[in-house]
């Protein structure tokens, strides 16, 4: 099969709700959208969700990328094979464009899966995924009553595992803390995102010492990068340490010492792919670290869909997952139907559109009319 075009999209779709951490505050999604056109008329579609406080990417130099780097990768890409060959060829510039690449990868699979009849996890070689998935419910830093209230629908709609992102507040944090401590450990899980708040070590230990024995662990506490203060932190309040900014290649992995004390947060935006992602959570697998999937906010079914191919890969390993909001977040889903969570955020295996189909087994809704996306 031959590629024959690639063309870039944005899709700006608005948020139900607006999205805010210590890192961005958002209320639409910025996402690239990007299609393979084979020469027998089937259309792939992929997306990457560039940020620019993650990868620092943006929508429109992911598009300048795509369109860079069209001739070559059309040229070059027929086969799975070809992908792995053009992803390891161009390895340093994708690691500075993970989220441009990702979307031209994931357009591809689509392509190269309904060119040969196999979905996703039969073109990749990995278990055809597990039945039923798990997902976090995600708390952002917003104001009390309205975190109060998004935690009462959590809880009436039977979540268990719980991702909180923290203000750098003391007060506020311990407000946004307090309802999981007077409810009781139980099976709830709660780990927090700092989303890269603090600049020491201690700074962040005397936040924690203070907030108490809540949460399980806490997403990049420091500056991203600052493996050294973040196993002081895992050792001086035994916690353990989730890597997400500081973790974007397979290369840093090697950076992270004990790894005991260590989970790896594996986006497919922005680990560069799929194949990058599977390649990362080998490795860390290998390695004794677990494994968080997790997505950015706003990404749509497309990302949600090729993240299951990444869980199924190591269900061991992987202790939780975040994303499939689908319409629960955005206004409306690019594809038709939406795929997203139910009750106690599961995503049965069942409501997955056309698994046993070939590439994602999805469409775009004929109402979702594509922004072409302009780029320097």
């Amino acid at each position: 099969m031959q590629i024959r075009q690639l063309e870039a999209f944005t899709f700006p779709v608005p948020f139900k709700r607006v999205f805010k951490h210590a890192s961005a505050s958002r209320r639409n999604a910025e996402n690239l959208i990007v299609a393979a056109h084979s020469a027998e008329g089937t259309t792939g579609y992929g997306e990457g969700c560039p940020r620019l406080y993650v990868t620092g990417e943006t929508v429109h130099g992911c598009a300048a990328f795509v369109r860079r780097h069209a001739e070559s990768f059309c040229a070059d890409v027929g086969s799975v094979d070809d992908l792995w060959a053009w992803a390891d060829a161009h390895r340093g510039i994708i690691d500075l464009n993970p989220a441009a690449f990702c979307a031209m990868e994931i357009a591809a699979l689509d392509l190269l899966g309904k060119a040969h009849g196999r979905n996703l996890e039969q073109l990749l070689g990995v278990a055809s995924g597990p039945p039923d998935v798990a997902y976090s419910a995600v708390l952002g830093d917003m104001p009390l009553p309205l975190y109060r209230w998004q935690l009462r629908g959590y809880w009436a709609r039977g979540f268990t595992d719980y991702k909180v992102k923290l203000s750098g507040s003391l007060r506020r944090d311990r407000a946004k803390l307090a309802p999981f401590a007077s409810r009781g450990s139980g099976s709830t899980s709660v780990r927090l995102d700092a989303n890269n708040l603090w600049e020491s070590p201690e700074q962040c230990a005397e936040h924690l010492d203070a907030l108490g024995d809540v949460a399980f662990a806490i997403e990049e506490p420091l500056q991203a990068g600052d493996i050294e203060g973040c196993v002081r932190i895992a050792r001086d309040c035994e916690v353990r340490i989730i890597a997400d900014e500081s973790l974007r290649t397979s290369q840093q992995l090697q950076t992270l010492t004990e790894p005991q004390r260590w989970i790896a947060n594996v986006r497919v935006s922005k680990m560069g792919g799929v194949l990058r992602s599977l390649e990362v959570v080998a490795a860390v697998a290998r390695a004794g670290i677990d494994v968080i999937v997790g997505c950015q906010v706003g990404e749509t079914s497309l990302l949600t869909r090729a993240a299951l191919a990444v869980i199924a890969s190591a269900p061991g390993a992987v202790i939780a997952a975040e994303g499939a909001f689908g319409t629960h977040l955005l206004s409306r889903d690019l594809t038709d139907p939406t795929i997203m969570f139910g009750y106690g955020g599961v995503l049965r295996g069942r409501d997955v559109p056309d698994r046993s189909n070939g590439g994602l087994g999805l469409r775009l809704g004929p109402e979702n009319l594509l922004e072409p996306a302009a780029g320097p």
